[in-house]
């Protein structure tokens, strides 16, 4: 099973693009560790961000990665227009298959939801219960929780349009098909979502 980071980049106003081509170097550089697989600039919810996918093979592996930014003065190569930086470690639900470049938005979603002490294992249960009735209506990239800090659940999900996302949510609404059952009941109530458009070198489009 692999091991997700998704890293958290706040940037100067206007600096996405140079971002960009800075990040998708420190992710190709010859010492680096772990599979580039998302990159994406926010364009709804919190702005000046770029969200940062890898995937790594095992717990050495990141922990090596991991060692490498925070030892760089210039990690994600971000000198010039890095702001703030948060790196979390996920592991994925364990059913899914592992995300794999490809289509599949322009538009992405990330939603991250805040659990309950003891409210992880019934909150999979339920998506394990209804998910195969929400994926008839669209694609999930991802969904995983955080092994570190506070217990965070993240999904990800591509639409071709913020139109199409509005209307697949109101259809598996409608249809009851989502969200799960007894799902909400699991989480504090600190629920974040970001709208997101894939930025140039991303393999994710």
């Amino acid at each position: 099973m692999p091991i997700y980071e998704l890293a958290t980049l706040s940037t100067a106003i206007g600096a996405a693009p140079q971002a960009a081509s800075a990040i998708t170097a420190w992710c190709g550089d010859s010492g680096a560790k772990g599979r580039l697989l998302g990159l994406w600039g926010t364009d709804l919810g919190a702005l000046n961000q770029v969200l940062v996918l890898r995937s790594f093979a095992s717990p050495e592996e990141l922990h090596a990665e991991r060692q490498r930014t925070q030892a760089s003065t210039s990690p994600f190569g971000g000198g010039a227009w890095l702001t703030a930086m948060a790196q979390d470690t996920y592991t994925p639900l364990p059913w899914l298959p592992p995300v794999e470049p490809g289509s599949f938005g322009p538009v992405y979603e990330v939603r991250t939801y805040v659990v309950k002490p003891q409210g992880l294992p019934p909150l999979i249960e339920s998506w394990r219960n209804q998910l195969p009735g929400r994926l008839e209506l669209s694609k999930l990239l991802v969904a995983m929780h955080t092994t570190d800090g506070p217990t965070r659940f993240t999904h990800i999900w591509p639409y071709p349009s913020t139109n199409d996302r509005a209307a697949t949510r109101a259809g598996a609404i409608k249809r009851g098909t989502w969200p799960p059952k007894g799902g909400p009941d699991n989480l504090t109530g600190d629920m974040r979502s970001w709208i997101c458009l894939p930025l140039p070198g991303s393999p994710l489009t």
